[in-house]
C-alpha cells in the first residue's frame, strides 16, 4: 500500500526538545498517521487521542521494547555539554540512548528510521561533538535499516532560545549566510527540521539518505 494513503504508526524519543516536540505536533495533525507513541522522561503532553505518551528510563530502554513499533521511529535525542555535566554523559544521550533506541526498532522491524545529526558528523573527527555524531549515524548505519534518513542541519534556530552560544553566534551565521559563506552550516527554525524529517520520510524510499541544509529547504520549500 502507498505510504500517502496508508495509516501509519510513529515513535519517537527527544519529543520534548525543541525539534522533537515540533515533529510530534507536526505528526499528531497528520491524517496519515493513526497513533504516536512518545517515550519520554517525564510527563510533557497535554491529552490527544491520537498520542500515547509513555514514562520509561533510558537506563533501562531494553524494558519497554514491545513499546518501540510501528512503521517510522523518530529519534531527535540531544544534550549539551553544559546540560549533561561531562563528555561521557553527553556521550550516553546522544550517542548510545539514541543507538539503543534505533537497535530495538531494528528488531522490532521498524522498516524506517529517521535521524536529526549535526552537519559536519564524522566519526574520525578529532571535535568531540562531531566525533560522537559521526560516530552514532555510522553504527545506526550498520543496522541496515531498509529506509534510513539523516537529517543534517547547519544549526538549530530554537524559538526564545536561552543558549548564550545560540544567541551570539547564529545572527552571525546568518551574516554570513546572507553573503554566500558557511552555507552548509546555516540555521534552521525548528518547525522546518521537523517538517523536512517528515517529509523525508514521505520522500526518500531508499536506504542511507542524508539531507544538508539546501536539501531540506527544497523539501519544504
Amino acid at each position: 500500500m502507498d505510504k500517502q494513503i496508508q495509516i501509519m504508526k510513529a515513535v519517537i524519543i527527544g519529543g520534548t526538545g525543541a525539534s522533537g516536540k515540533e515533529v510530534v505536533k507536526r505528526l499528531l495533525d497528520d491524517e496519515r498517521f493513526q497513533e504516536v507513541t512518545v517515550l519520554v522522561r517525564r510527563p510533557y503532553f497535554g491529552q490527544n487521542p491520537k498520542l500515547k505518551e509513555v514514562i520509561i528510563n533510558f537506563e533501562d530502554l531494553a524494558s519497554y521494547g514491545d513499546l518501540i513499533r510501528g512503521e517510522v521511529a523518530f529519534s531527535c535525542l540531544g544534550t549539551t555539554l553544559k546540560d549533561a555535566g561531562s563528555k561521557e554523559a553527553q556521550w550516553r544521550v546522544d550517542h548510545d540512548y539514541q543507538l539503543a533506541f534505533a537497535a530495538l526498532a531494528r528488531e522490532n522491524g521498524i522498516g524506517a528510521f529517521v535521524l536529526l545529526s549535526a552537519h559536519g558528523a564524522n566519526a574520525s573527527s578529532r571535535i568531540f561533538y562531531s566525533k560522537m555524531k559521526g560516530s552514532l549515524e555510522q553504527h545506526i548505519t550498520q543496522l541496515e535499516f531498509p529506509q534510513l534518513i539523516i537529517i543534517h542541519p547547519g544549526g538549530i534556530e530554537r524559538p526564545n532560545s536561552t543558549r548564550t552560544g545560540e544567541k551570539l553566534f547564529i545572527p552571525v551565521l546568518k551574516a554570513f549566510n546572507a553573503i554566500g559563506l558557511f552555507k552548509g552550516y546555516e540555521p534552521l527554525p525548528t518547525d522546518r527540521i521537523a517538517q523536512g524529517m517528515i517529509a523525508a520520510f514521505f520522500g526518500y524510499k531508499g536506504k542511507n539518505k542524508i539531507l544538508g541544509v539546501k536539501e531540506i529547504k527544497e523539501i519544504t520549500a
